[in-house]
């Protein structure tokens, strides 16, 4: 145990780069380490669809592929935490559906202030996190059957708000979140999601309770009788990851003009790819926020390229399917050498 949250914390060494020229380089490479390879695969990406995809490298279509991605990077955050503890969570695409339907049935329906409405579908996937959490740390539920559970009921309960139909118009002030440029590039959106990666990263390599995550992928058993409270902290980062998909579904809305009950299936997939993609292990214990940003720009990146060059959308689920396969393969390369 103690070697994984070693790892993880990243302690500092005496041969650490100081104040220099060198200093944002030397950062940036702690970052992004730990990718498993995923950095080197993400630039090959780039050069090939560069060269066979019209239009790919534009600015146009690079806005275009951060604006897509903004759902996915969001989940994946809570996801990095919930696979670094051992864990799996595949209820977030049904979560996402729940809280965005609670958001536009608050907002349409029940008349509540949108900003009320926002909250309220953020607590809601909350909730269905801690019900995650609770199952897995008390009813000794394997995380695989807990979540795939929620997964039913959260998409169940998202169908029956409407009767399974879709909440369309928002006011304009929520859609400019997701389509007002600022610095020609950015929107309010994305801005939001390069905060939360930072703070989140922050939070695994500096903070008691993010490390504690890493000791508890490393054993459990070993991690409760080093004082740490594996119950307590696994409940806690279901919650989390629960609440990023209320947040996902705030942000789908906004991007949609929308809220839909079959929104978010199937991201429960691309969200495990994306985090494994980017060097964690499905055994517990590894995993970095930087090679979670790899592992979604990957994913965004190869389907927008596949876009761009017509590919059916079945095969795209081929060729994502095979991405995973080949993230999972080298995950286990690089355990059986350490």
């Amino acid at each position: 145990m103690s070697q994984n949250v070693a790892t993880a914390a990243g302690p500092t060494s005496p041969n650490a780069p100081k104040k220099g020229p060198g200093a944002l380089a030397g950062a940036s490479a702690r970052i992004f380490s730990g990718s498993g390879g995923a950095l080197l695969g993400l630039i090959l990406l780039f050069i090939v669809l560069a060269v066979v995809a019209p239009n790919f490298l534009t600015a146009r279509n690079l806005i275009n592929v951060v604006d897509q991605v903004t759902v996915l990077g969001i989940l994946a955050v809570g996801a990095t935490a919930v696979i670094i503890t051992g864990g799996i969570d595949l209820s977030v695409g049904s979560v996402l559906a729940l809280s965005t339907m609670v958001l536009g049935w608050l907002s349409h329906d029940g008349g509540w202030p949108l900003w009320a409405a926002m909250l309220a579908a953020i607590a809601v996937g909350a909730v269905a996190g801690s019900l995650n959490g609770l199952g897995i740390a008390y009813a000794q539920l394997p995380p695989f059957i807990a979540t795939l559970a929620m997964m039913s009921i959260a998409r169940g309960m998202a169908n029956l708000i409407t009767d399974g139909q879709q909440i369309v118009g928002y006011p304009e002030w929520f859609f400019l979140f997701s389509s007002q440029r600022y610095l020609g590039f950015f929107s309010i959106i994305s801005l939001v999601l390069i905060a939360l990666y930072i703070v989140s990263w922050l939070w695994l390599k500096y903070r008691a309770s993010g490390r504690a995550i890493y000791a508890i992928g490393g054993g459990a058993e070993v991690a409760r009788l080093a004082g740490i409270k594996v119950k307590s902290v696994t409940i806690w980062v279901y919650v989390v990851a629960g609440a990023l998909a209320g947040l996902g579904g705030i942000v789908l809305a906004s991007r949609l003009d929308s809220s839909q009950p079959s929104a978010g299936t199937g991201y429960e997939l691309d969200v495990i790819a994306a985090v494994v993609i980017g060097g964690a292990s499905l055994s517990g214990g590894v995993g970095r926020i930087g090679g979670t940003i790899i592992g979604v720009l990957i994913i965004g990146v190869l389907r927008n390229g596949l876009n761009l060059l017509g590919v059916s959308p079945f095969i795209q689920q081929i060729v994502i399917g095979l991405v995973i396969a080949i993230a999972v393969m080298a995950d286990v390369l690089r355990r059986k050498r350490a």
